[in-house]
């Protein structure tokens, strides 16, 4: 069946767009996941831009910082192996509805400078971030619409599996990176940086003006003061920020000092030129910081000043938050003023700690990954401690693709070992979805609902009638079938548009007539004005021990009497687990394989995946398409294309509104064999409706 160039080109724009959505999702959700608490600075500029002071010093910011990266990686990765396509278009179009108007208001109101959506990695403006916001929920709504046409690059057998893995990593990884530092630094002051080399201007440019604008206390009243009008002594100071006066070029670093509590001059020319060790000790709020490894701090203090090296402690903390430190702590290290934002940009940790040497950051540690005192037992440049650290972004991204992608490549091999094949053929695969649109001409559509033993004779004719009033005025876009116990039948025929509903039986003999006591013949069944008869259910076969060689003569008796039979396959839960599934329904469908081909196009197929019938599961989509699709290859097999492709089949298994549509939308899916919603007028209505565009 040839798919049309129209729908070549929406095959290749959904996956075009889905690429989009993986490769901007995944790295979004890994820049986050890598610096969990540079999300989490960004949050908090957020809350403090939108008034909402009281969530911004609680533990909600990193909270949401670790829940989005992993969402965005959860997502990028499901759209990247095509697995999870409806949870993950869903939250992908959920996320583009929420980010897109709220970065249109940020790029009006500028708020934030930037709005973090890639953290460090890439800076873009707030306009920028729109716009691309802009494309990406377009490719989003489009994606959501046609999320049949992703292509998949793992089987749904596997596919829990990979789920499960990527949240894992997403969760492991971002925990990792925020208890000790992050992987990757994409930060001014990363491990190998030489500050004055840094802040070097290039000839022909112009710095930006800066302002540092001091945030001052005096007893209840806080006031902003600049360098010239810098209050007197009476005045506490509270924090200080660098504000951009006039935008210019931006050296990676541009503002780095250091303002020595005691004397007020400003020492950090002196400390980075100093071509002996330096440790700074980094603290942006000290009164927040982790006090777990004081005695280390203070024992590396005292081999730097047995040994002749500075250090230092930085932080933006009032001088009585200071002081609180030192009786808390002991500390007896000098401390420097240091911007807070120019801290928390530093070093991820709170304190954390910097070596350099000659202006260059040799070497980080986070509080939870500091060394062991014991491995101060010389000078600094003939222990492991003073040597530059060889971590580079290169090595660490080579790792973490390692560490994500060889499982997932293995998943995939086993996948395809198991003899699971992967939907790997464009047109064969993609074409199925468009074969809705083709069958539309090809085989009818239909809803037959099963009452099986339910209602008394008034109840089923009442639900006959309110079932007639629903369809009434709403022509059903499908075959409506209902199909009732016999004592229902001859009351239900003339109570119902048969232009909008057929009627039909549970059952018939598989005898013509005779002394069959409780029995009711194929023509008695015809003689009420019925049209159809469902055989070989799955409670006749385990209840009553109907089998293949039982089911033909009741076939061929239907037929005879110009009934058409709604014929039942499927397998139970062991067979399912055993993967017999395909064998079962092939051996099943020979009651109906010694028809002639004029015959068994008279007939529609039924699969009944019998482990969900009245349990609440549901097969999934996948599971359903799967099984459709080989039941009409084995027809194509016994008679011919034409026969199998005009040939209507069911699915029959906790079919409902809330999934009909999904599960009518695969293109072997001609239909419902309704049970339990079949008893609800409005329910049925529900899946009937579940066919209109």
């Amino acid at each position: 069946m040839e798919i049309k160039k129209s729908h070549i080109v929406l095959i290749w724009c959904v996956n075009i767009c889905r690429t989009i959505l993986a490769v901007v999702f995944l790295f979004s959700g890994f820049v986050k996941a890598v610096d969990p608490m540079g999300t989490q600075y960004k949050i908090e500029d957020y809350l403090q831009a939108f008034g909402m002071l009281s969530i911004q010093h609680s533990i909600i910011p990193l909270l949401l910082s670790i829940g989005i990266a992993m969402l965005e990686f959860i997502i990028g990765a499901f759209f990247l192996l095509g697995i999870r396509r409806v949870t993950a278009s869903l939250l992908s179009l959920v996320l583009m509805i929420f980010y897109t108007p709220l970065t249109l208001y940020i790029a009006i109101k500028n708020p934030v400078s930037d709005c973090g959506c890639f953290g460090d990695a890439l800076i873009l403006t707030n306009w920028e971030t729109f716009f691309k916001n802009v494309i990406l929920l377009i490719c989003a709504v489009l994606v959501w619409r046609y999320k049949g046409l992703i292509y998949r690059f793992v089987s749904e057998k596997f596919d829990w599996l990979v789920s499960l893995y990527s949240c894992l990593f997403a969760l492991a990884f971002c925990s990792y990176c925020l208890y000790y530092l992050p992987v990757l630094d994409f930060r001014p002051y990363k491990i190998g940086t030489n500050i004055p080399e840094a802040m070097l201007v290039p000839p022909g440019k112009h710095l930006s003006e800066l302002q540092t604008v001091f945030l001052m206390k005096k007893g209840n009243i806080e006031k902003e003061f600049t360098v010239d009008n810098y209050p007197d002594s009476t005045w506490t100071y509270v924090d200080r920020r660098t504000v951009v006066v006039k935008k210019g070029y931006e050296p990676p670093i541009s503002d780095f000092s250091m303002i020595d509590i005691d004397t007020g001059d400003d020492i950090s020319q002196q400390v980075l030129s100093d071509s002996n060790y330096t440790f700074l000790l980094v603290s942006p709020r000290i009164e927040e910081a982790d006090d777990s490894h004081i005695d280390l701090i203070n024992a590396l203090y005292e081999y730097c000043h047995a040994n002749g090296y500075r250090f230092y402690a930085l932080t933006s903390s009032p001088d009585d938050e200071i002081e609180d430190w030192r009786d808390k702590t002991g500390a007896e290290y000098p401390f420097c003023q240091v911007d807070n934002i120019i801290l928390k940009t530093i070093i991820r940790s709170n304190p954390g700690l910097l070596l350099l040497k000659h202006g260059t950051i040799l070497n980080k540690w986070s509080n939870n990954g500091l060394f062991d005192e014991n491995n101060l037992t010389g000078k600094l440049d003939k222990i492991a401690v003073g040597q530059p650290s060889h971590h580079t972004n290169g090595k660490a991204i080579v790792n973490i693709l390692l560490w994500f992608f060889v499982p997932l490549l293995f998943v995939i091999f086993l996948d395809v070992l198991l003899g699971n094949k992967l939907e790997n053929q464009l047109e064969h695969e993609w074409n199925k979805y468009f074969n809705p649109l083709i069958k539309k001409k090809m085989r009818k559509k239909i809803v037959a609902g099963n009452w099986k033993m339910n209602k008394t004779l008034q109840e089923g004719i009442a639900l006959a009638k309110e079932v007639n009033e629903v369809l009434a005025n709403d022509k059903p876009n499908c075959d409506v079938i209902i199909c009732t116990p016999f004592i229902h039948l001859a009351s239900v025929v003339p109570v119902v548009d048969a232009a909008k509903i057929g009627v039909g039986a549970e059952n018939c003999a598989d005898k013509e007539s005779g002394a069959y006591t409780g029995e009711v013949s194929a023509a008695m069944v015809a003689s009420t004005g019925a049209k159809y008869v469902i055989l070989g259910h799955s409670e006749r076969r385990a209840y009553y021990g109907e089998t293949v060689e039982t089911l033909k003569p009741k076939v061929k008796l239907a037929l005879a009497n110009g009934l058409t039979p709604i014929f039942c396959v499927g397998e139970v839960l062991e067979e399912r687990e055993a993967n017999k599934q395909e064998e079962v329904v092939a051996a099943q469908l020979e009651s109906v394989f010694e028809l002639s081909a004029e015959d068994f196009s008279k007939v529609i197929i039924a699969y009944e995946p019998v482990w969900a019938i009245g349990t609440g599961k549901t097969a999934t989509t996948d599971q359903a398409e799967e099984i459709h699709k080989f039941i009409r290859s084995v027809i194509a097999k016994k008679y011919n294309e034409t026969v199998a492709e005009n040939t209507s089949i069911l699915y029959g298994g906790s079919c409902k509104p809330s999934n009909a549509k999904e599960l009518f939308a695969q293109p072997d899916v001609d239909g419902g064999l309704i049970g339990g919603a079949a008893l609800k007028a409005a329910d049925f209505k529900g899946i009937i409706d579940a066919w209109k565009d």
